[in-house]
């Protein structure tokens, strides 16, 4: 069974990013043919600022491997490392319905927040069938938001097949409905795009200024709170077991506790839980050699599937 996960290198990696996709990342290498890249080219529809793609880039990889991504039992790469993916793009766009793309919700949503229109942006979609059809995924697991690109990467895949053969692979979207959305500061998705993060790799004093501006309502201290609809207690409650998050609903109930309180304990759960990783960061980080031989070192295991996959798909449609 292979899965295929793939994150832009757009800023520093949230707590969104991790229980969102990195969590089910460090589960699946244990049991799954699991491969990760790093979507620089995707990357590109949002940022043209080339020292801070590098840069992010390095970051990210950094990130990946602080948390616990294993470059021995996954395949781990740059997008950008493995060319065949560009092909593969322009192949797939040669099968893709215009009104397929002006469907997608999610080149609408970009244009609405400012984003640029670009034909990248437009055809974003296909490119991202072709990272998953490349590598004959079975899995890909994403976000609520990103389920009507799955459904293009199909539509795609099952015409090819039906005008030239069985070639790919029809991939699955899987979601944890318990995980598919983080809420932000704000309540809203936890997005970059939103300025409503809380960065896994913030200095101390930059955190607590991000969990500080949590929005709340206004309850007074000494009165019982709503934790249900409360954005500090759905942040905490990812990072707690089922009696912790018990007790944590007794002391919203019980009154007593403002929610600077609550911010304060949340401040100490984030702390703790990516300790090590902070330190495993920050030394990766001065070694951005070694972060390009380990990236390289999965794109040589990566770029001989795709290379096997580009001769059948030449093949077939006649290149």
């Amino acid at each position: 069974m292979r899965v295929l996960s793939g994150l832009q290198p757009s800023g520093d990696l949230h707590i969104g990013n991790y229980f969102g996709a990195i969590k089910q990342m460090l589960d699946r290498q244990e049991n799954s043919d699991l491969f990760i890249f790093i979507a620089n080219y995707h990357a590109m529809t949002s940022s043209k600022d080339a020292n801070k793609l590098k840069m992010d880039t390095l970051k990210v990889a950094a990130a990946f491997l602080s948390l616990g991504i294993d470059p021995e039992k996954c395949t781990f790469w740059l997008q950008s490392d493995v060319k065949e993916v560009l092909e593969l793009y322009w192949i797939l766009s040669q099968f893709t319905p215009m009104g397929l793309l002006e469907r997608a919700h999610s080149y609408k949503d970009k244009i609405a927040k400012g984003i640029n229109a670009s034909h990248g942006l437009f055809s974003y979609p296909v490119l991202m069938a072709a990272d998953i059809l490349l590598y004959d995924s079975n899995l890909v697991p994403v976000g609520k938001d990103q389920i009507q690109h799955i459904e293009i990467t199909r539509d795609i895949a099952i015409k090819i097949n039906n005008e030239f053969g069985e070639i790919f692979t029809i991939p699955e979207p899987q979601i944890d409905d318990k995980i598919a959305v983080i809420c932000g500061t704000d309540g809203a998705k936890m997005s970059k795009s939103y300025k409503n993060t809380i960065d896994i790799f913030a200095d101390d004093k930059t955190r607590k200024k991000q969990i500080s501006s949590i929005i709340t309502d206004s309850t007074p201290l000494e009165s019982p709170k709503q934790w249900q609809t409360c954005n500090v207690f759905n942040i905490a409650k990812l990072f707690l077991n089922e009696n912790e998050i018990s007790s944590l609903k007794t002391r919203y109930e019980n009154g007593g506790e403002g929610y600077g309180h609550f911010k304060q304990y949340l401040n100490e759960l984030v702390s703790e839980y990516f300790l090590k990783a902070n330190e495993k960061y920050n030394a990766y980080l001065k070694e951005p050699n070694k972060l390009r031989e380990i990236l390289e070192f999965g794109a040589l295991k990566a770029k001989k599937i795709a290379s096997q996959k580009m001769a059948k798909i030449y093949d077939k449609i006649g290149l």
